[in-house]
């Protein structure tokens, strides 16, 4: 049994809104996500494993990250460069670097701003040799600490981002992983904001374009390959509110520019968090089947949350499902329906509902009444 419901000022947004549809982008995946509650604001092919890039650096990042909030590295220890991250990671290599020079030593700290700012893929080596050994054991921890946090989408072959085919993230999860930095390491995210760094007399400019260009953005990291088109994962805050977009595909560095400033406008100013009910809350009723009551009212045992564009908040419609009318008894806390909450753009959302009271079954005699009742065609 399907019941609409329009409690819970469900449909309080009235106001004269094109169809939420019309918001699109050109990127083959891509999320908005609010950074306070999580939510999902825009999703398109957000889910979806993709080939990062350089995205897939955040990763790397944060595992050093963690690695100095346990004492396992300091922004003072000089690491030592490799031949492999020299020549793999290097200027030789034809890939982004921050110019490391073989059998030299670096400082964490550098080595931070040559992957964050410069996208150095010889300092995620020489991060990823430090940690774990070598490589190969340092992406496989990687993919092990994202299973950890969550991020089932993630696997990593790499520290970098080089192309290859167990190197695969979400862009969901890209932007978690965006969320967790910020929220775990406020201090060393600062380094993300910054729009040049010089090293070994080369001096290099931090590649998000959006720093320049929309007020409040503050990090994060791009990406390209041939495979991946170019992409890009940024954050910014306005009025207090944070936002994260990630967004991949795009077929130029200019075409990247253009449609993160406008996805990232959006995000700070056409969508919305809405509260629209919380735990214990009652949203409806449900008809019962020889019960000592005709029916029982439903609550909700999780709060209703719901993230969308602006124009779509006229348009939100929940319906209460249950296979009914429900046979007594019924115990309190027993789950015996579902709410189903939907919206233009937004993927139907489901939150059970329990009873809010016992339900006894009628006596003999009044199961006897309902039984001729219904034989009789009386209700």
């Amino acid at each position: 049994m399907r019941v609409r419901i329009i409690a819970l000022l469900f449909l309080i947004y009235a106001a004269p809104f094109a169809n939420a549809q019309d918001f699109q982008t050109t990127a083959t995946h891509a999320v908005i996500l609010d950074y306070e509650t999580g939510e999902i604001l825009f999703d398109q092919n957000g889910g979806v494993p993709m080939p990062p890039a350089s995205m897939s650096k955040l990763m790397t990042i944060l595992m050093a990250f963690e690695a100095i909030d346990r004492g396992a590295l300091s922004l003072d220890d000089e690491l030592p460069v490799s031949e492999y991250a020299w020549r793999t990671g290097g200027a030789a290599s034809g890939s982004s670097t921050m110019f490391l020079e073989v059998n030299s030593r670096a400082r964490v700290e550098d080595l931070l701003r040559g992957i964050i700012i410069q996208s150095g893929n010889d300092a995620c080596i020489v991060i990823a040799e430090a940690l774990s050994g070598s490589e190969a054991a340092f992406a496989a921890d990687m993919t092990a600490r994202a299973r950890e946090l969550g991020l089932t989408s993630a696997s990593f072959a790499n520290s970098t981002g080089w192309p290859d085919p167990g190197q695969q993230i979400s862009a969901a999860d890209l932007a978690r992983i965006a969320a967790i930095i910020i929220r775990d390491h406020p201090e060393l995210y600062e380094l993300f904001a910054e729009r040049e760094f010089t090293y070994n007399g080369i001096r290099q400019f931090n590649r998000n374009p959006l720093l320049s260009t929309v007020d409040g953005v503050d990090g994060l990291k791009t990406g390209h390959t041939q495979e991946s088109g170019y992409g890009l994962v940024a954050s910014g805050v306005r009025n207090g509110t944070r936002r994260i977009v990630v967004y991949n595909g795009m077929e130029s560095e200019r075409a990247r520019a253009n449609e993160g400033e406008r996805l990232m406008r959006a995000a700070l100013t056409d969508f919305d968090v809405i509260d629209l009910a919380e735990a214990g809350d009652v949203v409806g009723e449900a008809e019962v089947f020889l019960g000592q009551a005709e029916t029982v009212a439903l609550r909700l045992n999780s709060d209703v949350r719901l993230g969308l564009h602006v124009n779509a908040r006229d348009d939100i419609e929940a319906v209460v499902v249950y296979d009914g009318p429900l046979p007594s008894p019924i115990s309190e806390g027993d789950v015996i329906a579902m709410l189903e909450v939907s919206a233009p753009g937004v993927e139907t959302r489901r939150y059970e509902l329990e009873a809010a009271e016992d339900v006894d079954r009628q006596g003999l005699m009044g199961r006897a009444l309902a039984g001729l009742g219904s034989l009789f065609g009386f209700n």
